[in-house]
């Protein structure tokens, strides 16, 4: 199936007042499995990233954005509110995330946005400071980094646990990070944004996910800590912190068992979707949180962080 069958069903009022527990696919998911990293068109159902729904109002406007990891999913949604919201977006993934990658720049071009497509693998650190280059050259300069690209996969103990694929984990999630945001900070000027995905499990680690949620937690530890390294230069540094959102990362994480249950015991009785992950984004970049800094905003269906 194409991107363009899997495309959620228009809203005719997005702003409409709605019940959260049934707004989005409520119930759980069928099992399934894919390969890492995951790709759009063989989840099912298909992640909801604001496609149709999201409307900008000018926000971010002239914003100039490096996504990583903003193929699909939440970098996704965040890619698409961007652009609506008036940004120019550079993506950065994986190569065999191609075809995801055109999709997502498919709709912030179909916005008006230029869009920038560097893929590649940041665990590389040399690439991840590369892009950062490349998009200043693309967009004339740089704005607002979201440091998204992430690697998970489930594990069944500590014993078993293989340090090549550790390795892989660090890599992706703190190298890759430090890395990308080295580089940006000498094009950062006063009002511009560092986000960082971090998530729940940095809170309420997973044995199945602990070194996922050992880098989520170095990412708030060093979200705070920049944030007061960097905020003398006006430079604000904050992270989202989802809790079970339906990507494609999610049937690409060994646990097809769990994929029925998979946000059923938030408060709110479901998972939530990219779409409801990328406002938070949004306002973290604008200026309505110019005092806002070191925080983590959490996206949980009401799980406590």
């Amino acid at each position: 199936m194409t991107d363009q069958q899997h495309e959620p069903k228009q809203q005719t009022d997005p702003n409409q007042r709605t019940d959260p527990t049934t707004k989005h696919h409520a119930e759980g998911f069928p099992e399934q499995e894919q390969d890492q990293p995951g790709l759009t068109s063989e989840t099912t159902p298909a992640p909801d990233h604001g496609e149709q729904s999201y409307r900008g109002s000018g926000r971010l406007e002239g914003r100039r954005t490096l996504i990583t990891g903003g193929d699909s999913g939440i970098g996704r949604a965040v890619a698409i509110a961007f652009a609506r919201e008036g940004a120019d977006v550079a993506i950065a993934y994986l190569r065999e995330e191609q075809a995801d990658a055109e999709e997502t720049a498919r709709w912030v071009r179909e916005a008006g946005r230029h869009c920038e497509l560097l893929p590649g693998d940041v665990r590389d650190v040399e690439h991840a400071a590369r892009i950062v280059e490349r998009t200043v050259e693309a967009l004339g300069g740089l704005d607002v980094l979201v440091l998204n690209a992430a690697y998970q996969e489930n594990r069944d103990s500590l014993e078993s646990l293989p340090m090549d694929d550790f390795d892989r984990v660090m890599k992706t999630n703190l190298y890759g990070l430090v890395a990308s945001a080295k580089a940006a900070v000498p094009h950062l000027s006063p009002g511009a944004s560092i986000i960082v995905t971090a998530s729940i499990q940095a809170f309420q680690p997973s044995a199945k996910l602990v070194d996922y949620a050992m880098t989520k937690a170095a990412q708030v530890a060093f979200v705070r800590a920049m944030a007061d390294e960097l905020g003398e230069r006006g430079i604000r540094v904050n992270a989202v912190a989802p809790g079970p959102i339906w990507t494609p990362l999610i049937p690409a994480t060994s646990w097809p068992d769990s994929l029925p249950s998979f946000g059923q015991d938030t408060p709110l009785g479901r998972a939530g979707q990219p779409a409801e992950v990328a406002p938070a984004y949004v306002y973290l970049a604008s200026e309505q949180a110019s005092y806002v800094s070191g925080g983590v905003l959490p996206v949980t269906g009401g799980k406590a962080l």
